[in-house]
């Protein structure tokens, strides 16, 4: 998942450099900061702005989200059995639940996800429903967890470093939502994508 972002990045980089090249061709005496600032004087609707996917931030994702990112129905307790958890998130399309303590829903109590519910219940041959889920979820204190304005880039890092999908979002010391890693992708996508267009605008614009 790295290696595709990466590739992203690396994409753009050449792309906007191809650009500036084309123009320094048209007009070998422009020079690139003169083009930056010319433009952002121009009173015409296509500008070039200092703006990209380094700096989006997790509150702009679960803005994308909409409704779907405040994780009102994506929770379960302790005490639920692992097989009604499970069955939550095969009907919510969703691959992980925020567990909470029972009675207490704002109370973070952990996380469960798909893999858990592999390797600690499949693999080991166990009955998912005589299991409660905090037997198997991994516990508050070992969450890893992100801030609305933690920035997209740093945040896909620790989901790959620490091999994780989804991360919790914390605010104040409550939770607020969830992202997953294909909520930052998509978000890399779609502002590498809008990026491309500004600079395309700002070729198109009469220099």
């Amino acid at each position: 998942m790295q290696a595709v972002i990466r590739s992203f990045v690396s994409g753009g980089n050449v792309v906007r450099s191809s650009l500036l090249q084309h123009l320094r061709v048209i007009n070998p005496a422009i020079q690139p900061s003169v083009l930056l600032s010319s433009r952002s004087e121009s009173t015409q609707p296509a500008r070039m702005e200092e703006h990209g996917f380094e700096s989006t931030t997790i509150s702009d994702v679960m803005n994308a989200k909409g409704k779907s990112a405040d994780g009102s129905w994506l929770w379960c307790t302790t005490d639920d059995t692992v097989y009604d958890a499970v069955k939550s998130m095969t009907q919510h399309n969703v691959g992980a639940l925020v567990v909470v303590k029972p009675g207490e829903q704002q109370s973070l109590a952990g996380i469960i996800t798909e893999r858990d519910y592999l390797r600690k219940i499949i693999v080991q041959g166990r009955s998912s429903k005589s299991t409660k889920v905090g037997d198997i979820m991994t516990e508050e204190n070992k969450l890893i967890t992100v801030t609305p304005e933690t920035k997209v880039l740093v945040a896909m890092q620790l989901m790959t470093d620490n091999r994780i999908r989804h991360i919790p979002v914390i605010k104040d010391k409550g939770m607020i939502g969830m992202v997953s890693i294909g909520d930052v992708v998509r978000a890399v996508v779609t502002e590498h994508r809008e990026e491309l267009n500004r600079l395309n605008a700002f070729i198109q614009g009469g220099y």
